[in-house]
């Protein structure tokens, strides 16, 4: 026979509390942040001090299990009369347990059901970081989650339905939500539910089912792969925007002009374009004439967000990847440079070689020696010891952290447009997709630009990746073979050879 309690429990004196004698006994009285009213016994502990005497709020239920274990749960109840019901409920499930009306994995799943999903979150949390996931996708996947449970009513786990799920999938859809992220709330329900099974707390998984919807045909974010030309010019306006950005000119307007030249409280900085913007670096050099040091620190900063972009285009490495890369991770002296990628840093977390092209091995080289000879001379001014080469764990490069805000001003300044024609955007991603277009475009064999690109399937390769219109689709149909037509016969002819006939 089971029973329900309330478990005692002993705590420090709360601070501010007053202690006070009634009938004999020490009573200590304190108030809650919100307010109420507290009173307690207080009692002496073998060390010495006096501490408070407590029962919890809620009920605990102890009762026999299916395998006959005793087992003590939390019932959720202030009330003992609804914590004797609990007790009951868990009695009856046990007793269909042992019986063999229930199986083991559907009791354990009973007892999980009515557990608030935010305990669940928490130990599915709890499970990713232990797998090692990324921080950033575990804090992804618990939003999306907690998004799900908020707008669908979820609190707890046995609330959770399929149905709701599919409500609002299509409500999302209405609103102008794109297949991917739509795919995206999906993939998360689902890895949590198989979770959920493996762990007991269900007996299967009934989110599996959940449409998946068409990405091919609602896709939002499609990338477009930059040309030779365009590549060019966004490596040079890369390299001097950090100094021109000081040279920029200044413009007027009309009224301005006439009612004072010495009002320039309105003025404005004129745009930069590809076009003017060397004239905007020597207008640089001129005014910041005597701060030489501000100026070679803006052209290291722009030397080396051309070389973050012509690595990103030349490796075809992520974003995330190349800023985890650091100085001990190259291996550049050997006949085939190389850097050695972490299998944490990596999206499929299997750790890879990356081949570096000669020449880029050859600037990474002299902007190491750069960086290297800026430390030492922070060092002689610090009075240091002067390093002989960089720490193994130096960052490649500082990433800064807008990349993305600063790529788009480069493109603006380059004249390359964000979105295409076709709605095409470019993004530092798509310097991936240029990688593998341009693979592609030189006529490397698709298995080969697969393992170059480090993808799964040959598929993503193709279809993804690579950018139809770059690709000399005439030049492949001229190398078809040529096909010569019949030579038609002529109509007298065929009316002679009818006459002949007849």
């Amino acid at each position: 026979m089971g029973m329900v309690y309330r478990k005692a429990y002993t705590m420090p004196v709360p601070p501010g509390a007053e202690i006070t004698e009634r009938d004999g006994q020490r009573i200590a009285r304190w108030r809650l942040r919100n307010g109420q009213l507290r009173t307690a016994e207080v009692v002496n502990c073998e060390d010495g001090l006096i501490r408070v005497r407590g029962q919890s709020r809620y009920y605990l239920a102890r009762y026999r299990d299916g395998d006959g274990q005793v087992v003590e749960v939390a019932t959720g109840a202030k009330d003992a009369v609804a914590a004797r019901a609990v007790l009951a409920q868990l009695e009856r499930r046990a007793e269909l347990v042992r019986s063999g009306v229930l199986t083991r994995a559907e009791g354990d799943a009973a007892d999980h059901a009515g557990v608030s999903l935010k305990r669940h979150f928490d130990a599915f949390v709890q499970h990713l970081e232990a797998k090692g996931c990324e921080p950033r996708r575990i804090g992804m996947l618990r939003c999306r989650l907690e998004r799900l449970a908020r707008e669908c009513g979820f609190g707890r786990l046995n609330k959770m339905s399929t149905g709701a799920v599919e409500q609002w999938l299509v409500a999302c859809k209405d609103e102008d939500m794109g297949a991917a992220t739509r795919n995206s709330y999906r993939e998360a329900l689902v890895g949590f539910g198989n979770w959920c099974r493996r762990t007991g707390r269900l007996t299967r998984n009934p989110f599996t089912d959940l449409p998946r919807a068409d990405q091919k045909s609602d896709r939002r974010h499609q990338r477009r792969a930059l040309t030779e030309a365009e590549l060019t010019r966004l490596l040079k306006v890369a390299g001097l925007r950090p100094l021109a950005e000081h040279g920029r000119a200044t413009i007027a307007s009309a009224d301005d002009r006439q009612r004072s030249k010495k009002s320039r409280a309105t003025w404005k900085r004129a745009p930069l374009t590809s076009a003017d913007i060397g004239a905007a670096v020597d207008r640089a050099r001129e005014a910041l004439e005597d701060n030489p040091s501000l100026i070679a620190e803006l052209e290291r900063e722009g030397r080396e967000r051309a070389l973050i972009y012509k690595t990103l285009t030349l490796t075809g490495l992520r974003k995330g990847e190349l800023a985890s890369l650091t100085i001990g991770q190259l291996e550049l002296d050997g006949p085939m440079p190389y850097a050695v990628l972490d299998a944490a840093d990596e999206k499929n977390r299997q750790g890879s070689s990356i081949p570096l092209r000669p020449d880029l091995a050859s600037e990474l080289s002299t902007w190491m020696a750069e960086r290297l000879a800026v430390l030492q001379d922070e060092c002689r001014a610090w009075g240091e010891p002067i390093p002989a080469r960089l720490p193994a764990d130096t960052p490649l490069f500082n990433m800064p952290s807008g990349l993305t805000r600063i790529f788009d001003r480069d493109l603006a300044v380059a004249g390359i447009a964000k979105r295409d024609e076709r709605n095409r955007v470019v993004d530092i991603h798509a310097l991936r997709v240029t990688f593998g277009t341009h693979l592609c475009a030189a006529g490397v064999p698709l298995r080969t630009a697969q393992a170059a690109m480090r993808h799964s399937k040959p598929e993503l390769t193709a279809n993804v990746y690579t950018d139809p219109k770059l690709l000399d689709v005439a030049g492949a149909l001229a190398a078809l073979p040529t096909l010569s037509s019949p030579t038609p016969t002529s109509p007298s002819i065929d009316h002679g050879r009818a006459k002949a006939s007849a």
